[in-house]
């Protein structure tokens, strides 16, 4: 999770664990969207960002990703 800049907080995960975020943001109830372009760098896995906006609450977000298995 990072807060920096002004756009809200954000998250950059590896693609293939998008989905099980995905679900844990929708059971949270927590508003979000992801960018449409993934990256990799160097043959790495790819790389989604996932936006909150700004008035997102980060420790609320932070709470539900605390729950991933």
């Amino acid at each position: 999770m990072s807060t920096d800049g002004t756009a809200g907080p954000y998250l950059m995960v590896e693609v293939a664990d998008l989905s099980t975020i995905k679900l844990l943001l929708s059971q949270s109830k927590i508003a979000y969207w992801i960018e449409e372009n993934a990256i990799s760098l160097n043959v790495a896995p790819e790389i989604a960002v996932v936006n909150f906006g700004r008035h997102a609450d980060p420790m609320q977000i932070q709470q539900a990703l605390d729950q991933a298995p």
